[in-house]
């Protein structure tokens, strides 16, 4: 097979991409390491990993089946790969880095005119507006879940008793989906977003379980709507809107579970990696229960810190020649952003490899970027802002109940963090 060549400005060229998996002992593909990279624990990006990066503004990599790939690196370029039309989700056609089948992926696979049409048709509940006008019912589940968990034996775990179903119970009631039905579906979605952590088996089941789930739930919408009795949830919504570019049911069930594990699956590991990250940074936690105010500064910084892919970004190919980081790359060429390596470029951010809780501007890229910004971003912030004031309100010098080696981090995910957060705090009546 003919090589996809990629050339600098000085007419080197640096890396040589077969277009088919290549073979032998000495072939290229042997020397390239394997992506996604290996599972390493901690907050932020693993040193090693990031001194790489570093050196290489597009990382060339060998992925699944011998296919080869640059990781792109460099905060300008990552932008640009997520941006520019010319690099294209549709195309690559290989499937997931993780256990989500495309075709149940409505938004991350898909380019324009189908993203757009597809995103246009929810976006309005999403805004920035929407976000604020749910603040204070998200502040009121977080209180219920800390009068819960105030109410446990000591220690608990945070991330099973509140950073899970916290942004859960959020999307539920956005979704209109029973809080009572998360025991059954929250063992599939962790099945869902593993990167070869389960069995085939086991991840075609749970696609087949989750897809007849909200089946069901659309259908018992469209039998509310016809008896005159709609909800106001976003499914009914969906359902009614003008015929003229409403979606399909199935692309109205994609939307639904989609939601549901993205804007709980995210947020809950995330969230839990942001209070770590507090707790270990001396005075920060105290500085924050006198002066709230400086929380939405803090998690905008918790955005950029964190290390959030367990399977770095979505693969894009390029549709025609076009030049990246000084190189020219052409045509069909697989590129993948890596937002983390991305919110540590040195030409990005001043001190990059400083946790800065008052870091402003933060032209982070936590949420992505571009046509494929996070569609939950407002409801997003505002949880981790509320979630976090909530637990630094009500859980005095809270800490973690082990040490930090521990902490059972989790593998082959599609998100890092922790399985199991267990903490401690004062309670009324301990001694100051």
């Amino acid at each position: 097979m003919t090589d996809v060549r990629v050339t600098d400005e000085t007419g080197r060229c640096p890396v040589a991409v077969p277009a088919a998996p290549a073979s032998g002992s000495g072939s290229p593909a042997a020397e390239c390491p394997r992506f996604p990279l290996a599972d390493r624990p901690g907050i932020s990006l693993d040193p090693g990993y990031l001194d790489r990066f570093r050196d290489e503004p597009l990382v060339p990599v060998q992925m699944a089946g011998g296919r080869r790939a640059l990781l792109v690196t460099r905060h300008a370029d990552v932008k640009t790969v997520l941006a520019d039309p010319r690099f294209s989700r549709e195309a690559w056609v290989n499937g997931t880095l993780f256990a989500r089948k495309s075709t149940s992926l409505a938004l991350v696979t898909s380019d324009a005119p189908t993203h757009t049409r597809r995103r246009s048709a929810v976006q309005s509940r999403f805004t920035h507006r929407r976000g604020e006008q749910d603040r204070p019912r998200i502040v009121e589940i977080a209180e219920e879940l800390l009068d819960r968990l105030e109410s446990l034996g000591q220690p608990a775990d945070l991330i099973a008793e509140f950073t899970t179903p916290f942004p859960y119970r959020v999307i539920c009631d956005l979704l209109g989906v029973p809080v009572a039905d998360l025991d059954g579906l929250l063992p599939r979605v962790t099945v869902m977003m593993s990167a070869g952590r389960f069995a085939a088996d086991e991840v075609e089941a749970a696609h087949e379980a989750m897809y007849a789930y909200f089946f069901e739930q659309v259908a018992q919408r469209r039998r509310a709507i016809e008896t005159g009795a709609p909800g106001d949830d976003l499914l009914t919504s969906l359902l009614t809107a003008p015929e003229e570019g409403r979606l399909s049911d199935e692309e109205i069930v994609v939307f639904g579970f989609g939601l549901l594990m993205a804007g709980g699956e995210t947020t809950a590991s995330h969230l839990a990696m942001c209070v770590l990250q507090v707790l270990r940074t001396p005075g920060l936690a105290d500085s924050l229960r006198r002066d709230p105010s400086r929380i939405p500064t803090v998690v905008e910084e918790l955005l950029r810190w964190v290390w959030f892919a367990g399977t770095g970004g979505q693969p894009h190919v390029t549709l025609e020649p076009v030049e990246l980081a000084g190189t020219v790359i052409e045509a069909g060429q697989v590129v993948i952003p890596l937002t983390d390596a991305a919110n540590r470029d040195e030409h990005a951010f001043t001190d990059p490899d400083e946790f800065r809780p008052d870091r402003t501007p933060n032209p982070h890229l936590g949420f992505g970027h571009g046509r494929h910004l996070c569609l939950g971003v407002a409801h997003a912030r505002v949880e981790l802002q509320e979630g976090l004031a909530a637990i630094l309100r009500r859980l005095d010098r809270l800490e973690i109940a082990v040490d930090e080696t521990e902490l059972d981090w989790r593998t082959r995910m599609f998100m890092r963090g922790v399985w199991t957060l267990p903490v401690r705090w004062r309670t009324t009546g301990d001694a100051a």
